[in-house]
């Protein structure tokens, strides 16, 4: 399974970032995977964005629920994020992530039975 992530480098503060992964080598409505966003500001730990379930059930970290949307295209094998409202703050590099199951789908750790996807540098900045 490969993963590959998509997008703008570079958002304005305020403004809506979004992403998209491309999966290639599995099916994004396979039982029982989960489809995660992750991302790593610099100099600070990775954090759980949201996934979408192979159901296409969503889940959103509850701090950021509130600006943060992901959806899928199964025509394309593909799964976005939107996050919008952003601040420097959210400068970071963003991954996207196959999780292994549901339970451990909210976990910000890189698990044995991940794919993550080799990320994408986004500056938030005037």
């Amino acid at each position: 399974v490969q993963l590959q992530e998509s997008g703008p480098g570079l958002v304005k503060p305020s403004q809506t970032l979004s992403l998209t992964c491309t999966v290639s080598g599995g099916s994004i409505t396979t039982y029982p995977y989960y489809w995660s966003w992750i991302r790593q500001p610099p100099g600070k730990g990775l954090e759980w964005m949201g996934s979408i379930a192979y159901s296409g059930s969503t889940y959103y970290n509850p701090t950021l629920k509130s600006r943060t949307s992901i959806s899928r295209d199964t025509s394309k094998n593909q799964f976005s994020l939107q996050l919008s409202s952003v601040t420097p703050e959210e400068t970071a590099v963003y991954y996207c992530a196959r999780r292994g199951r549901g339970d451990v789908s909210n976990s910000a750790a890189r698990l044995p039975d991940d794919y993550w996807g080799q990320g994408t540098q986004v500056t938030v900045s005037a």
